[in-house]
């Protein structure tokens, strides 16, 4: 089977990833998205970001106060209901709790769930709130 399409934009809403060593690893991406033309979008005394990647340290809040499988993955959610239908999907196929459904401070209408997978990564899905996006996806073809 040829490909000969491919979306981007509406799966990942952004990754995270627990570091042992936050100045270390923003040294080393800091370099290697300089290099792909992406600057940081912002940082703080135990994280730091670009677009979908969030970089922290094991003791910031945004890692949850539980070390997990040091992954963090959230998938983007068009409503509340479905995150709401995520959660109870993931608590039903061995998932485990790892936040209930409900808003965060991260910024206003930020409606996410989080659960463990079976492994122990932390996964989220996430509704940002009413918004215009100005495409459902980046359609790529070859």
């Amino acid at each position: 089977m040829e490909v000969t399409e491919i979306h981007r934009g509406r799966l990942i809403d952004h990754i995270q990833l627990v570091v042992r060593d936050l100045a270390a690893a923003r040294t080393f991406y800091g370099a290697v998205l300089e290099v792909l033309g992406i600057p940081l979008g912002g940082e703080g005394d135990d994280y730091f970001w670009a677009d979908e990647l969030f970089v922290s340290s094991a003791t910031s809040a945004a890692a949850q106060g539980v070390l997990t499988g040091r992954h963090h993955l959230a998938f983007q959610a068009k409503s509340p209901a479905m995150v709401d239908a995520f959660y109870q999907a993931a608590l039903a196929n061995g998932g485990r709790d790892n936040g209930k459904p409900g808003e965060r401070p991260y910024h206003p209408g930020y409606y996410a769930a989080f659960v463990l997978d079976p492994d122990g990564n932390n996964i989220e899905a996430v509704y940002h709130g009413e918004a215009r996006r100005s495409a459902d996806s980046v359609r790529v073809r070859f």
